[in-house]
């Protein structure tokens, strides 16, 4: 038998705790300061979010309208319009809406409408692209885009910003109606480069096949889903008003 006598452990642990290095950090408050740093944290960059959104919702606002004036050159004024899916007609709402399906028609000085703004979104190479694109409904055509949003690769995909034989598919792009008013006489299609012999075709970019035929998809759904609507409403938004927000 040992000869420690029965108290000896006990003991043994009552002086090691009271010996236990004053230095020495517990798991708890360990916890305890991690959480509350992650708490701040959090508070912070829900604040941070908070105090950003409406900046950055205006400057997406102001980005869009220097778009629309883009597209539509002639335009001195804007109306936004959203489509009524139950009354299958457009109505006025404010331009700073923060809708997708919006269209924005330009109109002159006098009151005239000049031409329409759309916007398209698809999948590029990198991530979605978003950009908006003219249309006049006297010519029927497309007369112009300017990309919102990409993330293509700068000098490959990106080239559907900057490249000018690009750009020029855009200048009279046929989207004309068929004569039931409810589809394209020739959908929009992607070519090759230099293989467009149709205005209602686009030349592809060599080096940036996917982002340039992203947009010719995007373009593609949306002048069908949109044009149809928008042609038949032409007289409907000039009467709806004598102009735009100045």
């Amino acid at each position: 038998m040992s000869g420690k006598e029965p108290g000896s452990s006990v003991g043994g642990i009552e002086s090691g705790i009271a010996g236990a290095d004053p230095g020495v950090v517990s798991p708890l408050r360990i916890y305890a300061v991690v959480l509350s740093v992650g708490v701040l944290c959090s508070l912070a960059i829900v604040a941070t979010y908070e105090w950003t959104r409406p900046i950055i919702a205006e400057n997406r606002i102001a980005q869009r309208r220097r778009a629309i004036l883009d597209v539509v050159p002639q335009a001195d004024s804007i109306q936004a319009f959203a489509f009524d899916e139950e009354q299958q007609s457009f109505r006025p709402v404010p331009e700073n809406s923060d809708d997708g399906g919006l269209v924005f028609a330009g109109f002159d000085d006098s009151g005239d409408l000049v031409g329409l703004a759309l916007a398209a979104r698809a999948m590029g190479y990198q991530d979605s692209i978003e950009l908006l694109y003219g249309y006049d409904p006297a010519s029927e055509s497309v007369v112009g885009i300017r990309v919102l949003e990409s993330r293509e690769t700068p000098g490959l995909g990106d080239r559907i910003e900057t490249d000018e034989d690009f750009l020029d598919n855009f200048k009279r792009l046929d989207v004309r109606l068929a004569d039931d008013g409810r589809s394209l006489m020739h959908e929009i299609t992607f070519v090759k480069p230099g293989e467009k012999t149709e205005a209602w075709q686009i030349d592809g970019i060599t080096g940036a096949t996917i982002s340039s035929r992203a947009v010719a998809e995007m373009l593609r759904e949306s002048t069908n889903t949109w044009l149809p609507r928008v042609q038949s409403s032409v007289d409907k938004l000039r009467l709806e008003t004598g102009g735009g927000s100045a």
